[in-house]
């Protein structure tokens, strides 16, 4: 399977909306307003991965701040594609693109239950700087991360 790194336009949202449920089933999910408020606003990044030309198998969102930093809001992989480094891929893209934007720092919160996630982040370079109390709606905590890029 052959996979290759996208822009993510508002024409896949239907597709964007149907794989974000898949991948945040026990979580927390953007509905269809949140979506169409990051592709309207232009200090966001959208990346997707299709594998084979095609369907999509991962994405991400980061909004860029006035501050030079940039903030990680969500990605996502599809269940049949995890375990294949796309996640790691797509960090990777987006630390290359936030670098030649001038950003100097990547933060993102975690569940401190989604311990997948964060080895990933960890696995690539991201540090745990301060839990964050009920952070979710169901009142679970959240780490925030950062990585300097």
């Amino acid at each position: 399977m052959t996979y290759t790194i996208r822009p993510l336009t508002d024409k896949q949202i239907r597709e964007l909306i149907k794989l974000n449920r898949r991948c945040f089933r026990n979580g927390e999910n953007y509905t269809k307003t949140t979506f169409n408020y990051l592709f309207n606003e232009p200090n966001v990044l959208s990346y997707q991965i299709a594998a084979n030309n095609e369907q999509m198998a991962a994405f991400v969102f980061v909004i860029l701040n006035p501050d030079g930093t940039a903030h990680l809001t969500t990605i996502g992989v599809a269940p049949e594609h995890r375990r294949r480094g796309l996640a790691e891929m797509l960090l990777k893209h987006i630390e290359k693109v936030l670098a030649v934007k001038g950003v100097s720092t990547i933060v993102l919160e975690v569940r401190v239950s989604n311990l997948p996630a964060r080895r990933l982040y960890e696995k690539c370079g991201y540090t745990a700087v301060r839990t964050i109390s009920s952070y979710y709606s169901d009142g679970e905590d959240c780490l925030l991360m950062l990585r300097a890029i």
